[in-house]
């Protein structure tokens, strides 16, 4: 089993409502053994994770998924590259749009949508209010 981590993360830069970062998808990476042999790919279900603790840690979620929508595969991402992970937040949806670049290419996208109590009690202890 791969225990969970986050690539090497290059630059960060955020304003109120979205934030970027610049990773560094190493070619070492323990996600791309065996996925797969003849051409080592980052699954998406690591893109996802990386985008849910990203984006929960930043706007000061609980990291409780309700629901994946819209999600969109449409590039490989290759070992050796970087790639850039923007998010940006509905607060009143408790909802975290993502999506995966580099320039032009897009490599996925999709909108993260979690449980409404536990992002209203994140949003109060942001606040300050409990």
């Amino acid at each position: 089993m791969i225990t969970s981590t986050l690539p090497t993360i290059i630059s960060q830069s955020s304003d109120t409502d979205s934030a970027t970062w610049r990773l560094d998808i190493a070619a070492d990476l323990n996600y791309f053994n065996g996925h797969f042999p003849e051409q080592p790919v980052l699954p998406g279900v690591t893109q996802l994770d990386w985008a849910i603790k990203l984006g929960c840690a930043h706007f000061g979620y609980n990291v409780d998924v309700a629901t994946l929508e819209v999600l969109k595969f449409q590039q490989l991402m290759l070992p050796g590259t970087q790639v850039d992970l923007s998010i940006s937040h509905n607060a009143a949806k408790a909802k975290l749009v993502f999506a995966y670049s580099d320039g032009d290419k897009r490599f996925a996208s999709g909108r993260i949508a979690l449980n409404t109590a536990q992002a209203v009690r994140a949003d109060l202890a942001m606040t300050g209010i409990s």
